[in-house]
């Protein structure tokens, strides 16, 4: 029995990619299917072929935002186990993700989950399964402080990164280093 090929002009990254492009730029609710199937040269309704709906686009954006920044920390972390250079290379990974070319990252800094409530919840579990790594590396530091707040400070300026970085001021690791040296002293004397 002959194999039959996958179809080869499957366009769902194409329209992923746009996407994201798409919803971080303009945001979510300016971006209409519309916006996102002309610029792969698609009509609107062959975006349904592959998705139910611009939620649904967004939900699979999210996913890969979401998968991409958790591999970039995850890769960094492998052969450390010093708690607080963890913690920098895990921002310095984060930091990367959020500046990389494509804009899966920056849909995830920018589109809230409740911003859109018809996937909300999906949204949240994706952030907050990324987010444990988070917690866990900032226990791991056995500080007295409020680790739910370092953990919203180091994400928030982590991400902040995308609105002020320009290539050859600094570098992630640069960034991840500075600001764990921010913290480190004092946290270490408490």
């Amino acid at each position: 029995m002959p194999q039959v090929k996958q179809r080869e002009n499957n366009r769902a990254i194409d329209l992923l990619d746009a996407a994201a492009r798409l919803f971080a730029d303009q945001g979510y609710h300016r971006t209409t299917i519309r916006d996102i199937t002309s610029s792969v040269g698609m009509g609107p309704g062959s975006s349904y072929y592959h998705f139910s709906s611009k939620a649904d686009m967004l939900r699979a954006v999210y996913t890969e935002g979401v998968r991409s920044v958790t591999e970039s920390v995850l890769a960094r972390l492998a052969d450390e186990s010093d708690p607080w250079e963890r913690l920098a290379l895990a921002l310095e990974g984060h930091i990367e993700a959020v500046l990389t070319p494509t804009a899966y990252a920056r849909v995830i800094v920018s589109v809230l989950p409740d911003d859109v409530p018809d996937v909300a919840g999906d949204l949240r579990l994706l952030r907050d399964g990324y987010e444990l790594l988070w917690k866990e590396l900032i226990n791991d530091l056995d500080a007295l402080v409020d680790a739910e707040l370092l953990r919203l400070f180091l994400l928030g300026a982590a991400n902040a990164t995308q609105i002020w970085y320009r290539a050859g001021d600094l570098t992630p690791s640069d960034i991840a280093a500075g600001y764990v040296s921010f913290l480190r002293q004092p946290l270490e004397q408490s």
